[in-house]
């Protein structure tokens, strides 16, 4: 906090802060409970009507009355990872839609529109990653009249809490009605540990999803747009530990797709019946390793903000959190 020079604190940020990272302590509580500090750390997205508006590394949006502040400040963009390659948003999102790309896509500025019969929110929703060219209004306008056209609802995939991501955006979506339907986070790690976890030469990898590793897929019934969004990046892997017998599904699955420096791993499923045996780990050691051999150096993966399994999993790989990412849903349709 901002300490004046008689020892005071000082709230050192105004409106004019809007889109800028701080942190404010304010005071709660009430004359019939006892007072207390607060601190809140994220993005100013709003400064209106007596009333802070701060949106968090998570997504949450914090209301703050101006009355209650005792100090606050401006803090820098983004702090320096301590662990794990570093990288921005921007890089990392485009590294992602490289990896799971929609049969259909369209610009619109700096944005793109995608869409895969409404195969995942990923594949059809809109990546903003700048001006679209537009006002907002009339940008989400068009977003609404090319997802109609399409049968689909009208979604905007968001991120929040690193550098140059999109608070800003996010808070000017809800105030215009649309909803956050997904969070999710988006984690780095560094390669080389991932492949030295475990033997993988029991592993069969392929560039093809056959039938075998469908078996296991969590997705029932995929279809042909399906099958070409799994297939889709710059160079695809598909792994697969086999089932005790030729007939059974595979014991574990999972999916990478090796980008210059990066490697990005998904679909990483284990049969029920044999977790904690080690076999997700296996999966990835057999991809890191061939991503190893393509040049890579750096992994990603995306994780649900309730999935404790797999978190635990991954943090025990080196992974940790880069930044969170949403997906709004247009309110009117």
């Amino acid at each position: 906090m901002e300490i004046s020079a008689a020892g005071r604190l000082e709230v050192r940020i105004t409106a004019a802060d809007v889109g800028k990272r701080v942190s404010v302590r304010r005071l709660t509580g009430t004359e019939d409970t006892t007072e207390k500090f607060t601190d809140t750390v994220g993005v100013l997205t709003s400064w209106d009507s007596g009333v802070l508006t701060i949106t968090r590394k998570g997504g949450e949006s914090v209301r703050i009355p101006e009355s209650s502040l005792v100090a606050g400040k401006i803090v820098p963009a983004a702090p320096a990872r301590r662990r794990g390659p570093s990288a921005t948003y921007r890089e990392l999102a485009q590294v992602s839609a490289r990896a799971w790309r929609p049969v259909e896509s369209e610009r619109l500025g700096e944005w793109e529109l995608r869409a895969a019969a409404g195969y995942t929110r990923r594949a059809n929703s809109v990546l903003p990653l700048g001006d679209p060219a537009l006002p907002l209004d009339e940008a989400l306008t068009a977003v609404r009249r090319w997802y109609g056209d399409r049968g689909l609802p009208a979604y905007v995939q968001t991120a929040t809490g690193g550098e140059g991501t999109q608070e800003l955006l996010c808070a000017e979506l809800e105030r215009r009605g649309w909803t956050r339907e997904v969070t999710a986070e988006l984690w780095v790690g560094a390669l080389a540990p991932v492949a030295d976890r475990a033997d993988a030469s029991g592993v069969v990898l392929s560039r093809t999803a056959d039938e075998a590793w469908l078996a296991r897929y969590q997705r029932k019934g995929v279809s042909d747009v399906a099958l070409k969004v799994l297939g889709s990046g710059p160079s695809v892997w598909f792994a697969t530990v086999p089932g005790e017998n030729a007939d059974s599904a595979p014991a574990a699955i999972g999916r990478c797709v090796v980008d210059g420096r990066w490697a990005g791993f998904g679909a990483v499923e284990v049969d029920p019946a044999l977790r904690r045996r080690g076999l997700g780990s296996l999966v990835m050691a057999a991809l890191a390793s061939r991503a190893l051999d393509e040049g890579a150096s750096a992994a990603w993966l995306q994780v649900e903000a309730d999935n404790a399994g797999a978190r635990s999993l991954y943090a025990g790989m080196g992974f940790s959190a880069h930044h969170a990412y949403h997906h709004y849903r247009d309110g009117s349709s």
